[in-house]
């Protein structure tokens, strides 16, 4: 029987599901993604639930994708086209089909919530941050544009989006408040009663009415181009993983002995 690497519990109208990865600050591996979609599949096919809550074990929300070293020693050979394909699938096709499951959804984020991080948070209907969260994409230190999902210029403003990009550095929770990305900031030992509190609230409307006000927002985001963008975006960060892999053999430019260096540092 494999790791429940994601928990699930339902009552009350919430579906709540938990990343179970507290040891590695709920970084995503293979296993702990196709669980989660697995989960959020289950919440939306359950009649009884009207809102999902999306949490997470441990001192981080998500310190992102798995950058293990040995995953990659073990790799010999990268091809192009097996990294577009896993990552269309996991990254761009798991994130967009959470933002469009027809019924609300909240993020409560505690910790890191760094580049993989994002694609969780991101397609949530709310996100409610706990003070101590921090936001971040520093993969242009890899040598890759920005990650996957590109929701950046849609969440945070493009002004904004290019500097933490550029930089790498991570927002705090009172910043991404002001910028919009965020719901609402509450302390730490706050955040799965306030999560769950707006969730009860949302719980007690028509699900025929949260529906159609949910498809009524995201299609308006899409007339503006937001899915299209998303996945035109990801063929950009797709050229960076094909030129990576033609300098190094592999698809990013940096040490990532560096780059875990640079994570450790944000989750301090």
């Amino acid at each position: 029987m494999s790791t429940e690497l994601v928990l699930y519990d339902a009552a009350d109208g919430i579906a709540t599901i938990s990343l179970n990865r507290p040891e590695v600050h709920n970084a995503q591996n293979m296993e702990l993604l196709d669980q989660l979609d697995a989960a959020w599949s289950r919440a939306e096919l359950d009649p009884q639930v009207r809102v999902i809550v999306l949490r997470a074990n441990g001192k981080h929300f998500s310190a992102g994708h798995d950058i293990d070293r040995r995953t990659w020693d073990n790799q010999d050979r990268w091809l192009v086209s097996e990294v577009y394909e896993r990552e269309a699938h996991r990254y761009v096709g798991y994130s967009l089909r959470w933002r469009n499951i027809p019924k609300p959804s909240i993020a409560a984020v505690q910790g890191v919530c760094i580049a993989g991080g994002l694609l969780l948070a991101w397609p949530c209907d709310l996100i409610v941050a706990a003070d101590n969260a921090r936001f971040s994409d520093p993969v242009v230190a890899m040598g890759i544009g920005g990650v996957e999902y590109h929701g950046h210029t849609w969440e945070l403003g493009h002004r904004l989006a290019k500097e933490i990009l550029f930089t790498g550095r991570a927002i705090d929770a009172q910043e991404a408040l002001r910028a919009g990305m965020i719901n609402k900031v509450v302390t730490r030992d706050e955040l799965d009663s306030a999560t769950r509190e707006l969730a009860a609230q949302i719980a007690e409307k028509h699900p025929f009415a949260l529906r159609a006000a949910k498809r009524a927002v995201n299609q308006t985001l899409d007339i503006q181009g937001f899915t299209a963008a998303v996945q035109a975006v990801f063929d950009i960060h797709q050229l960076g993983h094909a030129h990576a892999i033609s300098e190094t053999g592999q698809p990013v430019l940096m040490a990532l002995t560096e780059m875990k260096g640079r994570a450790a540092q944000q989750k301090q």
